[in-house]
């Protein structure tokens, strides 16, 4: 029997997914460790919208429909907690709101959600604008100079937003954050393509550099909790002080101390490399499509004039919002969600057995020719509020979805909002002749190594 015979079931009956051979086996693991991308896509135009592929000692099933990632997601979420990629992430980030589940996790999001409640987040556009106006002078000095890798400044602006914003804490003086969470999804990504069948305690170069990174991010949290501890903030509504008063109710000291750093841990993480990620993607797509630059700094000086932004533009900017949606639509911040079934389960009509494996990746559901006009080209006028949209709710799917949705998103994307509009005002980014740009699926999508632009003045 081949796997397409598998998806043949008598009336009544659920169904099997199709899927590769387990033949396919090694030819699998070599697109899981060098190009999961094209392993997403290929599985999805060969097998269609659900598929069951083999990998050594593992069974997944990707489903690739909104119908079916509505449930996945969203309306059975309870049947479901984070699967392949985020149990690896746990031996760095520890149980954290991204990789924790149950009641620890609503433990966490009830701790952690006040700090990113509307009507905060938008108090603190100042801060905001005054972060990207720090980015554009450091840009600014490198005006007809050599190329500047724009990446590594965007990881900077993010991470001068997220100290001043939910922290209330400089950030400035551990300028390794960026490299230590590289190493991090360096070492989660191996033990995700090597099964877990590599020894921990191997001596490889990789998982080295994983034990430096990961001393690196405790010191780096100690270092905030101990400043805060020293100067503590009674009245403040901060992610640091509210960490401090949730923790101070634990009765072991060890247990108070491991919520503190995972949680802290998993905020430096989530709360810049994504929004960094989404910039970069952003400014090479404009880069490519200059037309788009142009739009983008005539609506800028419509409405800012040469004032800094304010909370209330992100509705006077619906152009800038669309290329947004439309560079994340192509490179989502979160390109994959992994779930493992608790119970069995009836997918699309498929039967997903307890324990199982379940993908749903929002890179190749971004790009489904059922759900997307021309799902590859770059087009942001598909985002134009002014036409109605004729897609399913979940065929887009950006910060994820369901109860897991992604706290930060407002800030993430008034952050991406104000950069944006900034640059393109003042500025104009070009890529190196000949550097290829090419996307790392790693926890987040990300530019592989650095996206070196020469800077001009408009």
């Amino acid at each position: 029997m081949t796997a397409l015979d598998e998806t043949r079931a008598a009336p009544g009956e659920l169904r099997v997914p199709p899927g590769p051979p387990r033949s396919a086996t090694f030819r699998l693991l070599r697109q899981l460790a060098g190009d999961r991308l094209t392993l997403m896509s290929t599985a999805a135009a060969t097998y269609g919208d659900a598929v069951k592929v083999g990998i050594g000692p593992k069974t997944l099933y990707f489903f690739n429909h909104p119908d079916t990632a509505k449930h996945v997601l969203a309306d059975n979420a309870a049947n479901y907690e984070k699967g392949i990629g985020y149990q690896e992430a746990k031996r760095a980030l520890g149980d954290g709101l991204l990789t924790s589940a149950g009641e620890l996790w609503r433990k966490q999001r009830r701790t952690i959600q006040p700090v990113f409640q509307n009507k905060r987040i938008t108090g603190q556009a100042g801060v905001v604008a005054a972060e990207a106006e720090r980015l554009i002078g450091r840009l600014r000095g490198h005006v007809g100079g050599a190329p500047v890798d724009v990446l590594g400044e965007l990881t900077g602006f993010t991470l001068g937003v997220l100290g001043t914003t939910l922290l209330d804490a400089d950030l400035g003086e551990f300028d390794s954050i960026g490299h230590s969470f590289e190493a991090v999804q360096d070492q989660a990504m191996f033990e995700m393509e090597s099964m877990g069948l590599v020894p921990q305690w191997l001596p490889l170069p990789k998982q080295r550099r994983f034990r430096r990174a990961r001393r690196d991010l405790d010191r780096i949290v100690a270092k905030l909790v101990f400043d805060r501890l020293a100067e503590p903030r009674p009245d403040g509504d901060d992610v640091l002080t509210r960490l401090i008063q949730s923790t101070s109710a634990e009765a072991d000291p060890k247990v108070a101390r491991r919520r503190m750093r995972d949680e802290l841990i998993t905020l430096l993480l989530a709360g810049h490399e994504t929004t960094a990620s989404t910039i970069g993607w952003t400014l090479h797509l404009i880069d490519e499509h200059p037309e788009v630059g142009e739009r983008l700094r005539a609506e800028a000086f419509e409405v800012l004039g040469d004032r800094a932004p304010t909370h209330e533009d992100m509705v006077k900017l619906p152009y800038t919002a669309m290329v947004l949606h439309e560079a994340m639509r192509l490179f989502p911040p979160v390109w994959i969600l992994t779930r493992r079934a608790l119970d069995e389960d009836v997918v699309g009509g498929y039967r997903v057995p307890a324990g199982a494996d379940v993908m749903v990746c929002p890179y190749t559901l971004h790009r489904h020719p059922s759900f997307w006009d021309r799902p590859d080209a770059f087009d942001p006028d598909r985002f134009d509020p002014a036409k109605p949209a004729d897609r399913p709710r979940y065929a887009y799917l950006p910060f994820g979805a369901g109860p897991r949705f992604c706290v930060g998103s407002h800030l993430g994307l008034m952050e991406a909002t104000f950069v944006l509009a900034m640059i393109s005002r003042e500025l104009r980014l070009t890529k190196v002749p000949g550097y290829e740009v090419v996307a790392e699926p790693m926890l987040s999508l990300r530019v592989r190594g650095s996206l070196p632009m020469t800077v001009r003045a408009t």
